[in-house]
């Protein structure tokens, strides 16, 4: 699938207000077609990390699991399964989304997982039961050493699930599973965390257009 001027519009808008970003735009887009295949075919996005980066995750579902920038039209099959139901209304509150699912947003799981077994494989365990086969993982890792973002990444390379990491320049363990790297251009904690946001806000913006803007 190509990507059309009115998806590209929002990453050329990227790189105008962060030009040191052009250099990720080739991981970047990958990263978008990637996504739009999964989606397109009915998968769903998993997303981990850990500390700041794991807000990052939760706040990726936010902007994908409802309005972001647009005002997304509810489908024909919605609009008439809600009819069909008589509560046509409650589509005047709900909002479409793309599936997306954040890994840390299970915490008496995650808790009992990391008590009675290995905390190091939370993701992977949770993968291992939600993942199918075309379905994509983002970890988020600024050092790429994050193990229980590597052993989630070990998991869906056996489940034939996409690969990305967002990471820094750091090198690191999650770079030898991941099918794309997008690598902010520093070393530095703060900084990498500061890139991730608009890069991830960009391509949530990017696949909102493709989904329920111009492009539908």
């Amino acid at each position: 699938m190509g990507i059309s001027n009115n998806v590209n519009k929002h990453a050329e808008e990227l790189f105008r207000r962060f030009p040191e970003l052009r250099a990720v735009s080739g991981p970047l887009f990958d990263v978008y077609s990637t996504l739009e295949n999964v989606f397109v075919n009915g998968g769903r996005l998993f997303i981990c990390g850990n500390g700041g980066s794991g807000s990052d995750s939760e706040h990726i579902v936010g902007e994908l699991m409802k309005n972001f920038i647009l005002r997304r039209p509810h489908s024909d099959e919605m609009k008439k399964c809600f009819a069909d139901s008589g509560v046509s209304d409650m589509l005047e509150i709900l909002q479409p989304g793309l599936p997306a699912i954040s890994l840390l947003s299970h915490p008496a799981l995650s808790s009992a997982f990391s008590n009675d077994v290995d905390g190091l494989y939370n993701y992977a365990q949770q993968l291992y039961v939600l993942g199918r086969k075309g379905d994509a993982v983002i970890g988020i890792s600024t050092s790429g050493n994050s193990k229980n973002v590597f052993n989630c990444f070990r998991a869906a390379t056996a489940m034939g699930i996409h690969t990305i990491l967002f990471t820094g320049e750091n090198n690191g363990i999650c770079e030898k599973l991941s099918e794309i790297k997008l690598k902010a251009p520093s070393r530095e904690t703060y900084r990498i965390q500061e890139y991730h946001l608009p890069l991830y806000h960009t391509l949530c913006i990017m696949l909102e257009e493709r989904f329920y803007g111009l492009e539908k």
